[in-house]
């Protein structure tokens, strides 16, 4: 992976990492950051649901290691959903860039400074990692998920045209400003808050790049995908259809 030199123009990153049932994963998660972003300027803010696992007693114990103005605990009392726990974060986000990612490693760290590389060489508003292109790919799933996935994905294309190669995916790097626009302009709130974001800002004309990565399958915990959610999916990719 690339090295990422100090830009010296004061970003910083605020990773918004939203969580839930994440005990066993998010330890390590905070590690991987650390060790690859040794060299930028960022923070890490963790929002919880109101994990009954334990996820806000391990988050305590990073911060007494790693010190509460890297490590953020902003939790809420129950699940609210992917949109509003990535508003509830971007409040608490004192970086002028933000990345959103997966708490369960699906997402690996190793891959933030390509994004950050490639933010500072063609200077988008968004960087997103996608698993479409070559390079990219998906580790872990069994075939039925590959297909719903990328089903989706070539849905969303042939209706939408929204410019980039994965939709659906939620690996991303944001300006501050852009992403509070884009929140504003949502209406999802559940698995199809992340192709409405990205519908959003192309049609917006926000200059977007895209990096490739390797999905990893969860290695601890469930999936929180099912059947509701991909009912969710259809509805939204009609939504999407009839108001952009």
């Amino acid at each position: 992976m690339e090295e990422v030199q100090p830009e010296g123009v004061g970003d910083k990153y605020s990773l918004i990492v939203p969580t839930y049932n994440e005990r066993l994963n998010i330890a390590l998660l905070v590690y991987l950051v650390f060790k690859h972003l040794r060299d930028v300027d960022f923070e890490i803010i963790i929002v919880d649901d109101g994990s009954p696992d334990g996820t806000q007693d391990v988050v305590k114990q990073l911060q007494q290691v790693y010190g509460d103005d890297r490590i953020l605990l902003r939790a809420r009392p129950r699940k609210l959903g992917l949109g509003t726990a990535y508003s509830h974060g971007l409040k608490h986000a004192s970086g002028n860039f933000v990345v959103i990612m997966d708490a369960d490693l699906s997402h690996h760290p190793k891959y933030l400074p390509s994004f950050i590389k490639k933010q500072q060489e063609t200077g988008a508003s968004i960087v997103t990692g996608t698993r479409y292109v070559k390079g990219g790919g998906v580790h872990g799933w069994n075939l039925m998920r590959k297909l719903t996935s990328r089903g989706a994905n070539v849905l969303a294309q042939t209706f939408l045209w929204p410019g980039v190669s994965d939709l659906t995916g939620s690996f991303r790097l944001y300006r501050k400003s852009v992403l509070e626009d884009l929140i504003s302009s949502c209406v999802s709130k559940g698995y199809v808050f992340q192709m409405e974001m990205i519908v959003r800002a192309s049609r917006k004309q926000y200059h977007i790049e895209e990096v490739p990565i390797t999905f990893v399958d969860r290695v601890f915990g469930s999936s929180k995908l099912g059947g509701s959610e991909i009912v969710e999916y259809l509805k939204g990719l009609a939504y999407l259809l009839v108001t952009t």
